[in-house]
């Protein structure tokens, strides 16, 4: 019989003020989910989709090693989304075989006359059929525990997502005002040459 996990978690942001607003930043995806995992557990499918391998998670007395494909797109307003497409278990076949999970999230640019906030939420949840022993533990433990495995791991993006993402984002504005003052100075080095 399969059982049901489930976790959400919410995040907000206040975003301090930068040359380039943020919503420039969100337009690439591939930023947000550099910002979210370390870069050696993630692999690039495709423009939008990440293969993500988490770290081994313990479930009781189990160990499990999800690899979550993930969708991340951006629309024009500068709002990211992300949408489980695919994952597998890596060690345990009997439930790989029998595992679903599904995230979805977004994080949106919102303007308040105190500045601009990131707003975000995201949503995991995961079916699976446990062997036994699991599957003679009372559901009310085995639901407790699983609960909190995922919180748990929203709870680790939430933090890495709120260290992470603004420093990104003023490592990119940096870099970004840095190529337009080279591009101004050159630009005005040809103006000396002409005349």
């Amino acid at each position: 019989m399969a059982t049901k996990f489930t976790a959400s978690q919410s995040v907000e942001i206040a975003v301090p003020q930068q040359p380039i607003p943020i919503q420039h930043y969100l337009r690439q995806p591939q930023r947000l989910v550099n910002a979210l995992v370390d870069n050696k557990r993630i692999q690039q499918l495709s423009e939008e989709v990440f293969r993500l391998k988490m770290r081994p998670l313990t479930f009781m007395s189990l160990s499990i090693q999800p690899t979550v494909d993930m969708r991340v797109w951006a629309e024009s307003n500068g709002a990211i989304y992300l949408r489980s497409v695919g994952c597998e278990i890596l060690g345990v076949e009997y439930i790989n075989q029998r595992f679903a999970l599904n995230l979805q999230g977004h994080l949106s640019p919102y303007q308040f006359s105190t500045g601009t906030r990131l707003q975000g939420k995201a949503d995991l949840e995961v079916q699976v059929e446990l062997p036994p022993p699991f599957s003679f533990t009372p559901k009310p433990i085995l639901e407790a525990t699983g609960n909190s495995l995922l919180k748990s791991v929203l709870l680790t993006v939430k933090q890495r997502l709120l260290h992470q993402l603004l420093a990104d984002y003023r490592n990119w504005v940096s870099s970004q005002t840095r190529q337009q003052a080279i591009g101004n100075n050159s630009t005005e080095l040809q103006i000396l040459n002409i005349e």
